[in-house]
């Protein structure tokens, strides 16, 4: 029997409503502009005939080149791992979980107090992640603060290729970073044309709220398009303080801030892939700060990617993390919550896992949780599969009078396939869990970490790619002062 199976999904906005913010958004474009104030994409707008305020650095956008732009953006992305063996689909409502990016502290284990990362603890996570299989993705998931602040963006990439096989999700902090940091990757790949063919990174591309594309966000627009690495527009509108307090309003700017990124993408090579993503927040003036973990923020995540469904592009958003400062109940609700809502959203990047404390810490513990929280959001949205023909009724008849599901050969063949087992949630009795020294789900964690990290294999295309890898990262820690690399664990210079 064919699998039938009902996809259950989330929407936040009627069809009247995406169709009003596009429009909105248009006439924002037309009527507000962006600022932005990188020559060549300056360059670019003009050369396609956009009205410009050279005074301002604004730049007025027609509708008609954003719909333009929008006929040769791809609705899927196709991104590979280092083997470029196993390919990821970014599109439709296939929905891949990543760590969130850039985190600058990490919790410690043992004093459970945020402290600086460094070189071993960026090792560390990644090889944590190679081995959460409901991690598709790796990000550059912390800065290490064991190098000059200078480097400090490239260095983490090049820590991540030489332990990792999985695509990553990675940005710049620099301009100076960018050609370096796509140097390692056409290295790592084994040259641009097929780093082109098959995508290993998608780049982060913020622009600054409201409405401005800043020199460094739309020169990573530029090279990344004309090389064929994805951009991932990431708009960060605070409701009520850098965004209109509506979420609705939000919406309207985040997608005119996007339509600009996508227009720079496309004027610089038509055809170039852009990812509609996010990481707005629902602002809370009460303590001014910016709740990734509020069901505004998640709302207005969501909703957004409802509109980028509708344009046929690829969708991302910052979902699955906590404000909470410890691996609490409060990070398992807010994770769960966000995991849950983006994927039943069809969210096909979802950043996020391990973050706490408004995305600026990471926690290993919180990563091998969240990756159970992943995989049971990624079974809900496999929905209810009708396995068989007649679905139950025969079973009866073979069991006769006495009803033991137990001993059928249909419980086996069908068990795991429609169960998700975890590894560190508590499923024991209580007297089982007991025995075993009463462990919290922290505790738990912890203990899987090691287990995971006794398992783990460093991919041998990453031995083979250290030597150039790590060429090209001297040559630019010789530019940023710094004569020698930090020692890497397991790993001699």
């Amino acid at each position: 029997m064919t699998e039938e199976v009902l996809r259950p999904r989330v929407r936040f906005l009627s069809q009247q409503a995406v169709e009003q913010i596009i429009e909105e958004s248009f006439e924002l474009l037309e009527k507000v502009g962006l600022f932005i104030e990188n020559e060549e994409a300056l360059k670019l707008l003009a050369d396609a005939g956009q009205k410009i305020d050279r005074a301002k650095n604004r730049v007025f956008i027609e509708r008609g080149l954003v719909e333009k732009c929008l006929k040769t953006c791809p609705p899927e992305i196709r991104l590979y791992d280092l083997e470029g063996s196993r390919e990821y689909l970014v599109g439709r409502d296939e929905v891949h979980f990543d760590p969130g990016s850039a985190a600058i502290k990490i919790l410690d284990s043992t004093t459970l107090k945020e402290r600086e990362a460094g070189t071993s603890d960026l090792v560390t996570l990644y090889q944590l992640v190679e081995t959460l299989e409901n991690l598709d993705f790796q990000s550059t998931a912390l800065v290490s603060a064991d190098v000059p602040k200078e480097m400090a963006d490239i260095y983490r990439l090049y820590l991540g290729l030489l332990f990792s096989r999985k695509p990553f999700v990675t940005g710049i902090f620099r301009v100076e970073s960018l050609k370096p940091m796509l140097d390692l990757l056409v290295a790592a790949r084994g040259g641009e044309k097929a780093l082109a063919e098959k995508p290993l990174a998608i780049f982060d591309a913020c622009p600054s709220p409201p409405l401005k594309w800043s020199r460094l966000t739309a020169q990573s627009l530029i090279d990344c398009s004309r090389l064929g690495v994805p951009s991932e527009l990431i708009p960060m509108g605070l409701t009520g303080a850098t965004s209109p307090v509506t979420l609705a309003g939000t919406l309207v700017q985040q997608l005119a801030e996007s339509f600009g990124g996508l227009v720079i993408c496309q004027l610089a090579r038509p055809g170039a892939p852009v990812i509609f993503g996010g990481s707005p927040a629902g602002f809370d003036m009460r303590k001014g700060t910016t709740p990734m973990g509020a069901p505004e923020t998640m709302m207005i995540d969501c909703a957004f990617a409802q509109v980028a469904k509708h344009l046929n592009l690829p969708t991302h958003a910052y979902m699955g993390l906590s404000d909470s400062k410890l691996v609490d109940a409060q990070a398992g609700l807010e994770t769960a919550m966000g995991a849950t809502l983006a994927a039943l959203a069809g969210i096909n990047v979802v950043s996020g896992a391990g973050m706490l404390n408004f995305e600026s810490t990471q926690s290993l513990e919180k990563l091998v949780i969240d990756n159970d929280i992943c995989g049971q959001a990624l079974r809900l949205v496999r929905g209810i599969a009708l396995r068989e023909k007649p679905l139950a009724v025969h079973l009866f008849s073979e069991l006769g009078q006495d009803f033991n599901f137990l001993v059928l050969p249909h419980t086996r063949k069908w068990y795991r396939q429609e169960h998700y087992f975890s590894s560190v949630l508590d499923r024991d009795v209580y007297d089982t869990w007991t025995a075993l020294g009463r462990l919290d789900i922290f505790q738990r964690a912890g203990k899987e970490i090691a287990r995971r990290l006794s398992l783990y294999q460093r991919p041998e295309l990453c031995r083979e790619k250290a030597g150039e890898l790590r060429k090209i990262m001297k040559a630019y820690a010789a530019s940023c002062g710094l004569d020698r690399l930090p020692e890497v664990p397991g790993l001699k210079e």
